[in-house]
């Protein structure tokens, strides 16, 4: 098993690429949703650029990322397969399956923006956008702590988290109201 700590390092470079490009896209898609709304020329130089953009990201950053950190994971488990064993492996892989579910419906929404059907306001992407963020914080502390962390400090953990996201979130909108070029 000396090849292990290489394999983990590679799961690991590929699971923080896959998070670069799901933090990121999200973002792009707010970028796309505000261009479409803006008057002739800037919505089509802009809507092609940006479109443009969120296809490299996806088609050559996240997807292949997520593969390869999906490879690496499972070649992980065959390695060590009594982490299956294990409370937080268990609570680890249903934070994995949200982030699948998450990774699909993000493509789904950048299936709809490179046609230029726009079903989600900027807001809703910006909101959007934290749903990584959660998993990641989830999936970090499980690895980490390797326990299924008492539930009750965890639930408590993920709502104060989510209420600090949605005032940021909250502050950000009024300050953008205030003065729409922040």
């Amino acid at each position: 098993m000396e090849y292990y700590n290489y394999i983990k390092a590679l799961h690991l470079i590929f699971v923080i690429t896959w998070f670069a490009g799901l933090f990121y896209i999200p973002r792009l898609f707010v970028y796309q949703i505000e261009a479409f709304h803006k008057p002739s020329p800037d919505k089509e130089i802009l809507g092609e650029q940006l479109k443009l953009m969120a296809k490299r990201l996806w088609n050559i950053i996240t997807w292949p990322s997520a593969i390869l950190a999906t490879v690496f994971a499972i070649w992980l488990i065959v390695l060590m397969p009594s982490w299956l064993q294990q409370g937080w492996m268990h609570v680890k892989l249903a934070f994995v399956v949200l982030l699948i579910i998450y990774h699909i419906k993000t493509h789904q929404y950048f299936k709809q923006l490179q046609r230029d059907e726009v079903k989600k306001t900027s807001s809703y992407m910006r909101l959007w956008n934290e749903g990584a963020t959660f998993i990641l914080f989830a999936v970090v502390f499980l690895v980490i702590l390797k326990n299924a962390m008492n539930w009750i400090f965890g639930v408590v953990g993920m709502v104060v988290l989510g209420i600090l996201i949605m005032l940021g979130y909250k502050i950000y909108k009024n300050i953008r109201a205030k003065n729409p070029k922040a």
